[in-house]
């Protein structure tokens, strides 16, 4: 692994391939360039590939303040100004994704086109039962606190994500997961694919029809039987010719 310092963080990455149009991988929430490698590795001969851990995963220490995605982004662009990469291609997944989006509005001479896998950043329209339940469980969680206090709380109502950070991860994580990327998403120029599983429940194909309709150069694909993991283990054979395109045509 390789490392580079930007904002007063360390990202560890590893490189694949050689020659050609980079990539940069960028995983998602709670895991780190490994859930990337079985589809990067399928793409080697196509480019140059970077497979980032984000400060606060896999090989990368945690960040030194509570960042949100534009903090991930402005690090990111940081490096990538000090490389002769021209404008590169940004692949993400949920998490990865988030970040790809602020980097593709903030600094767009970096970005040559995003490919979005189970994007994550918009709020979802929810039943009314799921809304009134929601608001339920924020209610109880509020007065589980303030009689039990916080740390029995977090255990009983927090979700999956939350119950496995801690210190300034669980920060970012509750700063990330209340972001809405709607008004960034409208700056983008760039080329864009997204990709969603049809059985994706985490971020469902919903929220990618919201995002064609917000980015102004998008299109979607929708894969049938996959859920926001399988799209990248069983589902990465279907991904990898979708990429493969859509880098051929980003460059042409």
């Amino acid at each position: 692994m390789k490392t580079f310092q930007s904002k007063g963080a360390e990202f560890s990455y590893e490189t694949l391939g050689g020659s050609g149009p980079v990539v940069v991988w960028a995983h998602g929430w709670g895991q780190d360039h490994k859930a990337f490698l079985p589809l990067a590795s399928s793409l080697e001969k196509s480019g140059a590939h970077a497979l980032i851990d984000f400060p606060g995963f896999g090989g990368s220490k945690e960040p030194p303040q509570t960042w949100g995605t534009e903090d991930y982004a402005d690090a990111v662009a940081e490096w990538l100004k000090t490389q002769s990469y021209g404008p590169i291609i940004w692949v993400g997944h949920s998490f990865g994704c988030r970040v790809g989006i602020q980097i593709a509005a903030r600094h767009p001479e970096l970005i040559a086109g995003l490919f979005l896998i189970a994007a994550a950043g918009l709020k979802r329209k929810r039943p009314l039962h799921r809304t009134i339940y929601l608001k339920t469980r924020i209610y109880a969680f509020k007065a589980a606190k303030k009689i039990f206090g916080s740390e029995w709380a977090n255990g009983k109502f927090g979700s999956r994500d939350y119950k496995q950070t801690s210190g300034v991860m669980r920060s970012i994580f509750v700063k990330v997961v209340n972001e809405d990327l709607s008004a960034k998403a409208k700056e983008i120029a760039c080329p864009v694919k997204l990709v969603y599983g049809s059985k994706d429940t985490e971020t469902p194909p919903e929220i990618g029809h919201k995002f064609a309709a917000l980015i102004p150069n998008a299109d979607m694909v929708l894969l049938e039987e996959l859920d926001h993991y399988s799209i990248l283990s069983g589902g990465r054979h279907q991904v990898a010719p979708i990429l493969k395109s859509f880098m051929t045509d980003t460059y042409k």
